[in-house]
C-alpha cells in the first residue's frame, strides 16, 4: 500500500521481498497501527527535511509472523509471532557506541523517506535485531502498539524524575499522550492533568486514570490547572505538536519544571517566551523516538502493568487502508488509534 501523492494511496502488486543478508528475517505482517507521523506524510508529503518521493509505502507500527530466516539468525525462528522495532541502527557509529542508537548516524527507519520502505505490505524484510518474539498470550494489537508505547516509556525515563507524589501534565491525548499516561501512573505519578480538543479522547483519559481533563477550546485550561495546583506542575509532556500547547505548558509549569516535547509540529520553529523561561528556569527536552525501550515495553505489557486495550478504536482491512488514513487525518468518529489488519 503506497502513497502516490498528497492524500492519495494505492494498492500495488509487487514481488515478495527476499532475504539478502544472513541476518535478515522475512515477516508476514499481521497488524499495523496508523501513526500520526504516517499522517504527516499522507497530508503534507513530509516531516521537516524528510520528504516523500512518490510512490512510497509508509507504516512503522507493526507486528507479524516470521516466514523465513537468514542462515545466521538465532534470535527468532519460523512461525514466531513478533513485535517489530522499526529502527535499524548501524551499531558502529559514535552515537550507537554512546548508547544513542535512535540518533544513529546511519539510521534506517521503517516508513521514513530516504531510509526504508514501510510495513504496510503483506511481507517485509527486517534485520534480526528488529524482531522481538512475543508470547501466545500477547495480542498483535499489543505488539504493534508497543512501538508508540515504547516512545512514552523512553520519554518518561528521559525526564529523570521520581514521579511518586508529582503533578504532571499531558497536552494532547492521542495515542502518544495515552501512551505517556500509562507508564506515568505505573511509576506512581500523583495527579495527571490532561488536555485535548476531542471530548472522546478526554473521556478515555479519565477512564484511564487521569485526575482532570480539559478542552482548551471550551475553557481556560491554564487557569483551571492553576486553581487546582497552586504550586503548578512538575513536568509537562507536550504530545500534540501545537504551539498553543507549548505556551500552555510553560504557564502550567512550576519554577524548575521540565517541558518534554514529543509532539511533531507541522511548522519548522517553536517559539518560547524568554522571560517566563528565564524566571522559572524551565528545562526543555526534546524526545526522539524510543532509544531501545521496546523490549522493556513488551515486558511491561506481558506482565499486565500497562493496559492499552482502550487505544484501538477502529479496525480496517488492509485493502481499506486509505479509509483508515482519511479517518485519522480528519480526527473523525472519535478515532484514537486505527489498526490495519491483514487477515
Amino acid at each position: 500500500m503506497q502513497l502516490t501523492g498528497i492524500g492519495q494511496m494505492q494498492m500495488l502488486e509487487v514481488e515478495t521481498p527476499k532475504i539478502v543478508n544472513s541476518t535478515d528475517v522475512l515477516v508476514k505482517m499481521k497488524t499495523v497501527g496508523v501513526c500520526g507521523s504516517d499522517i504527516h506524510y499522507y497530508v503534507l508529503g513530509k516531516i521537516g527535511s524528510q520528504i516523500v518521493k512518490f510512490p512510497f509505502p509508509v507504516g512503522h507500527e507493526g507486528a507479524g509472523e516470521v516466514a523465513e530466516i537468514g542462515t545466521e539468525v538465532t534470535h527468532v525462528k519460523v512461525g514466531d509471532r513478533i513485535a517489530i522495532e522499526p529502527a535499524m541502527p548501524c551499531f558502529k557509529c559514535d552515537q550507537c557506541l554512546e548508547g544513542r542508537p535512535h540518533t544513529c548516524r546511519n539510521l534506517k527507519f521503517l516508513g521514513c523517506p530516504g531510509q526504508a520502505e514501510g510495513c504496510l505490505s503483506e511481507y517485509i524484510v527486517m534485520p534480526e535485531t528488529s524482531c522481538f518474539p512475543i508470547s501466545d498470550k500477547m495480542t498483535y494489537d499489543q505488539a504493534a502498539i508497543s512501538e508508540p508505547l515504547a516512545i512514552a516509556v523512553y520519554a518518561v525515563r528521559l525526564a529523570q524524575m521520581d514521579y511518586k507524589g508529582k503533578n504532571v501534565g499531558i497536552l494532547g491525548f492521542g495515542p502518544i499522550g495515552m501512551s505517556v499516561l500509562l507508564p506515568l501512573l505505573q511509576k506512581g505519578a500523583k495527579n495527571v492533568y490532561v488536555t485535548d480538543k476531542l471530548e472522546g479522547r478526554l473521556a478515555i483519559a479519565k477512564k484511564s486514570g487521569a485526575l482532570w481533563t480539559g478542552n482548551p477550546d471550551t475553557e481556560d485550561v491554564v487557569q483551571t490547572v492553576k486553581s487546582l495546583e497552586s504550586a503548578l506542575l512538575d513536568v509537562v509532556f507536550e504530545c500534540c505538536g501545537k504551539q498553543e500547547a507549548v505556551n500552555n505548558a510553560i504557564d502550567m509549569l512550576k519554577p524548575g519544571g521540565k517541558l518534554m516535547i514529543i509532539g511533531i509540529p507541522e511548522f519548522d520553529r517553536w517559539s518560547f517566551p524568554v522571560d517566563k523561561l528565564r524566571h522559572k528556569e524551565i528545562c526543555i527536552q526534546s524526545v526522539r523516538r524510543q532509544n531501545g525501550s521496546l523490549e522493556e515495553t513488551l515486558e511491561l505489557l506481558a506482565e499486565n502493568k500497562l493496559d492499552v486495550s482502550l487505544m484501538p478504536s477502529h479496525r480496517f482491512k488492509f485493502e481499506d487502508t486509505k479509509a483508515a488514513f482519511d479517518l485519522v487525518a480528519a480526527y473523525s468518529d472519535g478515532v484514537m488509534k486505527a489498526m490495519i489488519e491483514f487477515e
